[in-house]
């Protein structure tokens, strides 16, 4: 996936805010600039895009190990549920737009209630 693609995809969802931060990171979140984060990228120039999400415990159960995945630095490490994708070894692109797709719902969940009913999420 390319880093366009991605965004887009991102831009795509309910009450998405980006934020390009951490040294390039194009950080997505839900809910507005305070909301959750549910994905974060970055081009790696030749080793592609890098694209991070949240997940179930029972996704990141299986993925953590796979080719091409792992848990997300600095997130995983901390206990969270997030992968990271480094290339499309074991996660094609439908995949992982369907994983950053939960990802978003995972997040907006995490919204305080009076947020989400105000979204309607």
């Amino acid at each position: 996936m390319i880093l366009a693609a991605y965004n887009d995809l991102c831009a795509r969802l309910p009450h998405t805010f980006h934020v390009v931060q951490w040294g390039g990171a194009h950080v997505w979140k839900v809910g507005g600039a305070k909301g959750k984060v549910f994905a974060i990228a970055w081009d790696e120039g030749e080793k592609g895009v890098h694209v991070t999400f949240k997940c179930s415990q029972m996704s990141f159960d299986l993925l953590k190990d796979q080719p091409g995945m792992r848990p997300a630095p600095y997130l995983a490490s901390r206990g969270m549920l997030w992968l990271q994708r480094t290339d499309p070894r074991s996660m094609d692109d439908d995949a992982l737009r369907d994983y950053v797709r939960e990802s978003h719902r995972l997040a907006a969940a995490n919204l305080p209630k009076s947020q989400r009913l105000k979204l309607k999420l």
